[in-house]
């Protein structure tokens, strides 16, 4: 038994408590969306809620996120059950942070906010060299208001000597070897970057096609389905960082597919200009699958997020299918004959719901697919390979009657 202690290196899986308000802009039904979000944010981070303290505010408290009562509630839960850390749903200002921290620091607390939690998964799940300098930038951008006196150890990659100036406090070198570390990673960017390019150039003329969506819609398990490849693909957030790309053939018609980094709410803006070279996939590609979890109970709101993020990195009019996947995990309640209330969104069968906006979304074509139970994927198949053909004839017009005779 001690042999077996001894080797154990399975990581130690904490317990937190979340804390969330609701304000004039946001709802609690709302809240309680995001917080059910970031319950499976901090269970992928391997960490169990213990409870959830929520409070009405027509704003944040400029000095603890919550009012005075409400924390003190939560330093009496603390007391009792001692989770490892509180998380807050939205993003802590420095001063509200440094303030937390000492309240909590004698409890042995550790306080986050959502970006921060988010930032420590992209971190756990960073596996490339071109990943993990995005993340490490983000991490740095993110800390440098943040700063207290955890960064002196930092000192040593300077070397130390000589790299204090007279009367200079600890906390202003501190952010100076930061800046600095910013400063280098972002160089390490722009050299990966360089090189990702030259690859994206020597892949010719090929149609691409990138796969976008939200984080855990399944597009990594549609990519291994299309591609006949092994993408890692994981019921939990951000499984895939990394932009995957992948030569497909469809009947007689070669084409790029790529698999990009889920999308989420409150997506750190850090983390957004670190994987401007992730996106660029997105931004270059001359089709979009937009992949939907119909399954989800909040996935017109998942859909109007990844909507917003393409048209914030200048991708919300390019072509594109939209792909409303796990139409076998879809559920509805059926109403009681008796009961005359409007029905609701829980109510309505899939049938129903694809007679809905859903079945014409502007220009773009829509399909209904599982991809885990191979529902609707011959459908899937033929559209795309439409939809890849038109493209491609308009660049090679002395292919057209190749592809029309052999298809």
């Amino acid at each position: 038994m001690k042999k077996q202690q001894l080797f154990d290196t399975a990581p130690k899986q904490e317990t937190c408590v979340l804390v969330g308000i609701v304000t004039r802009s946001q709802t609690r039904e709302q809240l309680q969306e995001y917080l059910d979000e970031l319950a499976f944010l901090a269970l992928t981070a391997n960490a169990i809620c213990l409870k959830r303290f929520t409070q009405n505010l027509d704003h944040p408290d400029s000095r603890t996120f919550v009012g005075s009562g409400k924390l003190n509630e939560i330093i009496e839960f603390v007391d009792e059950h001692k989770p490892d850390m509180i998380i807050f749903d939205d993003e802590l200002a420095p001063s509200q942070l440094r303030n937390l921290e000492r309240i909590f620091k004698e409890k042995e607390v550790k306080v986050l906010d959502r970006n921060n939690l988010i930032l420590d998964i992209f971190a756990s799940r960073a596996r490339t060299a071109h990943a993990k300098t995005q993340v490490e930038l983000a991490q740095y951008q993110y800390m440098l208001p943040r700063l207290t006196r955890m960064w002196t150890h930092l000192e040593k990659q300077r070397g130390g000597i000589g790299m204090r100036g007279p009367g200079e406090q600890e906390i202003e070198t501190d952010r100076r070897i930061v800046r600095d570390r910013i400063a280098k990673l972002k160089e390490d960017l722009k050299e990966i970057d360089k090189q990702m390019t030259v690859q994206r150039n020597n892949r010719g003329a090929l149609v691409r096609v990138a796969l976008v969506g939200y984080t855990n819609v399944g597009k990594s398990t549609i990519m291994n389905m299309l591609s006949k490849s092994e993408v890692f693909a994981e019921n939990k957030l951000f499984a895939t960082l990394d932009t995957t790309v992948r030569k497909v053939v469809l009947q007689n018609l070669p084409f790029l597919l790529s698999d990009t980094v889920g999308f989420i709410r409150k997506l750190p803006h850090q983390l957004i200009e670190s994987f401007k070279s992730t996106l660029d996939e997105t931004r270059e590609a001359d089709l979009l699958l937009h992949v939907v979890d119909i399954s989800h109970p909040q996935f017109e709101d998942q859909f109007n997020v990844v909507n917003e993020t393409l048209r914030e990195i200048g991708s919300g009019d390019k072509p594109t299918i939209v792909i409303f996947n796990k139409i076998d995990a879809y559920t509805h309640v059926q109403k009681d004959e008796d009961d005359l209330t409007p029905p609701t969104k829980e109510n309505i069968t899939l049938e129903e719901l694809q007679n809905t906006w859903m079945s014409k979304i502007g220009e773009n074509e829509v399909l209904f697919i599982s991809a885990a139970k191979k529902q609707n994927i011959d459908t899937l198949r033929a559209v795309l390979y439409e939809r890849i053909r038109q493209i491609h004839v308009t660049r090679f017009p002395f292919n057209d009657f190749l592809y029309d005779v052999e298809s």
